[in-house]
């Protein structure tokens, strides 16, 4: 306590930039043992600093009317630890727009309406479905192809500045599912323009007991680490993430929820 008495003599507004640098759990920590530092931290303009310069634009563009007003009554901290536990969809409803809590970070997921996924207009090789564990309003379902490709993208000035990325290929494999356990897929997350980015290939189904890089989620989803990347284009160009294979026969029994983009901790 003693240690920070010459901080609390500081101006009002450099106690608060201070405290909007800080992570969040040490502002937390900081404000439990500071009177002077309490009544600060969870001042509007502390946490006005630690979300996204562009966050009103965001709300805005909010896929339900009724909430950008809501959004916008609560106090910034609190908006901030919503949108950390409660994504925002935005746009058509099919990307979903959320804050990392420690950081402070933003993270997208661009839902399967939003990806670019072969054949899935036509009906006898993909079906739109809803599905109760999605927060999108419908999942890709795969009947059956034999050229399996997926595609995302994401403008790079959407992203936190400055900050490591790892994009995940969100999805789950039905009893029917077919060649994911032997075919790998590959994998590919690269910046528009260069696309020499070698893929990697990943078993979607691999065998139990095998090392793997497929994760099961909280949510009921399972994810696959697609790639990483540092992004630092600022307003410039965008970031590519791919999924493709070309199977001898018919890959089956795959339902797509999407790929998220999320700073790596």
């Amino acid at each position: 306590m003693e240690d920070m008495d010459w901080l609390t003599q500081l101006p009002e507004e450099c106690i608060s930039r201070i405290l909007a640098l800080t992570p969040v759990k040490d502002g937390c920590r900081a404000a439990a043992v500071s009177r002077t530092f309490r009544s600060i931290a969870t001042s509007d303009a502390v946490w006005e600093a630690r979300l996204p310069s562009d966050i009103k634009d965001v709300i805005s563009q909010s896929s339900s009317p009724s909430l950008p007003e809501f959004l916008n009554s609560l106090s910034r901290k609190d908006l901030y630890f919503h949108l950390s536990d409660h994504p925002l969809l935005i746009g058509t409803g099919n990307t979903s727009f959320g804050l990392e809590k420690e950081s402070g970070k933003v993270r997208y997921m661009r839902g399967a309406k939003d990806l670019k996924i072969v054949w899935s207009d036509t009906p006898q090789y993909w079906r739109w479905e809803h599905d109760p564990q999605s927060r999108f309003g419908v999942v890709a379902r795969l009947d059956h192809v034999w050229w399996l490709e997926i595609e995302g993208r994401i403008e790079a000035r959407k992203l936190s500045l400055k900050t490591n990325y790892a994009a995940h290929f969100v999805f789950k494999l039905t009893e029917e599912a077919q060649v994911f356990e032997r075919k790998p897929v590959k994998l590919r997350v690269y910046s528009e323009g260069d696309d020499t980015q070698e893929a990697k290939q990943v078993l979607l189904e691999p065998p139990e007991g095998a090392p793997t890089q497929i994760r099961e989620r909280q949510d009921g989803w399972i994810e696959v680490h697609m790639g990483e990347f540092y992004n630092d284009l600022g307003d410039d160009g965008s970031i590519i993430f791919n999924l493709q294979q070309l199977a001898r026969s018919p890959y089956q029994g795959l339902i797509v929820e999407g790929i998220e983009i999320r700073p790596v901790n």
